[in-house]
């Protein structure tokens, strides 16, 4: 009785959220061009993706290099054109949306790129880097524009001078931070951050993290965090997706996902995550083989080809998402 107590409880609590961005069927495929250009094969980088991001939180998504979890953030701001599926944001698919009203929309999402070197124009001083985005959207006057920059570089824990600067001058956690202001600085409610401090020091992340927290607490902002270490994911998320060649193999609350795994490559992932304790040890789930290609993947379960437990019915069926608990679902036949 308490556990159906329990469950009812969570899903009143989903049930009174408001969903921010309702994403439906994500599919991103690259053809593979053979002799004379012609399309011989696809890449199923992401394949039949669905989540629901509610407002006010932080949705993240999980797995190894080459999942798919860059190209799903890429192709929900159509930086990338996705192949099929939608993305419902304020009653609107974000992929069918044209000219004005898809600069309107994707006024209110913005992006924080992995790479602090790359993502940053090294030919402009930082107060222009910023500007920019403000001149793209028609917000302010000149004047207006350099004020919004200077209180958004204090937001970010820069200072003044660092407006007439150049990003060479920068260290890596600075360049993050100015990162971020270009992604806070029109004002969004929903951020995709892609690994934004993969390539930082381990003291600069926990900075960064604790900003992320702050701008979110103090801006209202929505998260989409993508990492593909899992303890950085746990640290900022209140829901998690684990992402596996280009699908979401579960899902659930933080807490939920950390206590209770139940699909295989979820265990392994939270396996080895290292315990700050020497005295204590995890037993470690080593998974064998590579990540199989998304241009040829297995038949069946994906997973199958490296899971510890797979059985006939992995190597011939495609499991279904099913629901663990309130809030809390599984694609695995042994679920």
């Amino acid at each position: 009785m308490n556990k159906v107590k329990e469950k009812e409880t969570i899903e009143q609590r989903e049930a009174e959220k408001e969903v921010l961005l309702e994403v439906n069927n994500l599919k991103k495929h690259f053809p593979v061009r053979g002799l004379f250009g012609k399309s011989k094969n696809v890449v199923k980088a992401v394949d039949d993706v669905s989540f629901k991001v509610y407002k006010g939180e932080t949705y993240g998504i999980v797995g190894e290099s080459g999942c798919g979890k860059s190209t799903t953030g890429r192709a929900l701001l159509r930086l990338i054109e996705p192949t099929e599926g939608s993305a419902i944001y304020e009653g609107e698919d974000l992929f069918t949306l044209k000219g004005k009203d898809r600069m309107k929309a994707y006024q209110d999402l913005q992006m924080v790129f992995q790479d602090p070197y790359s993502s940053l124009n090294p030919r402009q001083r930082i107060g222009h880097i910023l500007e920019e985005p403000l001149k793209i959207h028609k917000i302010g006057t000149s004047k207006e524009r350099t004020e919004i920059v200077m209180d958004i570089l204090a937001k970010v824990g820069m200072r003044i001078d660092h407006y007439y600067r150049y990003p060479h001058e920068l260290s890596g956690g600075q360049r993050q931070r100015i990162g971020l202001a270009r992604a806070i600085v029109v004002n969004p409610k929903l951020i995709i951050a892609d690994e934004p401090v993969s390539a930082l020091d381990v003291s600069i992340q926990s900075q960064v993290l604790n900003l992320l927290h702050k701008l979110q607490r103090d801006m209202g902002l929505t998260y989409v965090f993508i990492a593909h270490d899992i303890s950085v994911v746990r640290h900022i998320s209140d829901r998690i997706g684990v992402m596996y060649l280009g699908k979401i193999i579960e899902e659930a609350p933080t807490d939920e996902l950390m206590e209770n795994p139940k699909h295989p490559y979820t265990q392994a992932l939270l396996s080895s995550v290292p315990i700050a304790n020497p005295e204590k040890k995890r037993a470690r789930i080593i998974l064998k083989g590579d990540l199989p290609s998304p241009l040829n993947p297995p038949a069946g379960c994906a997973f199958h080809t490296r899971c510890p437990f797979a059985m006939d019915i992995c190597r011939k069926e495609v499991p279904v998402a099913k629901e663990v608990s309130a809030g809390h679902t599984a694609a695995c036949h042994l679920v």
